[in-house]
């Protein structure tokens, strides 16, 4: 094989390692126990409206919970922009304990003043 097709098909490799790289990275929802849901009321005290998943921390009785939303794009679907979730706001988080970490949770929905947003 010529020197350049060598390099040509490595460059091509290449790319396509680095295109499959946020594919592996992204979890599945495996880890979370969809057979004891969760409804959760507390402050909000944190925010991340990022990919791969907007969170959310949550004081419920003095206890902090980790929620993982939905990405952000479909926050946004479903009329949940990143200036609709304030640090200090009360929340309902509804959805699935982490099987690995006992301050995790899946959201399903939240309630924010009074308007449920569906996160699926």
């Amino acid at each position: 094989m010529r020197k350049t097709t060598v390099i040509a098909l490595l460059g091509l490799l290449f790319s396509i390692a680095l295109l499959a790289t946020p594919a592996l990275a992204h979890h599945s929802w495996s880890s979370y126990d969809k057979s004891k849901p969760l409804k959760l009321s507390g402050t909000i005290t944190e925010i991340s409206y990022a990919y791969p998943h907007a969170t959310i921390k949550l004081d419920v009785a003095g206890k902090k919970w980790l929620a993982i939303l939905a990405p952000p794009s479909r926050l946004s679907a479903r009329g949940l922009g990143s200036d609709d979730i304030k640090v200090g706001a009360q929340a309902t988080v509804e959805g699935y304990p982490s099987r690995e970490d006992a301050a995790q949770m899946r959201a399903e929905r939240i309630t924010l003043d009074g308007k449920v947003y569906e996160l699926r």
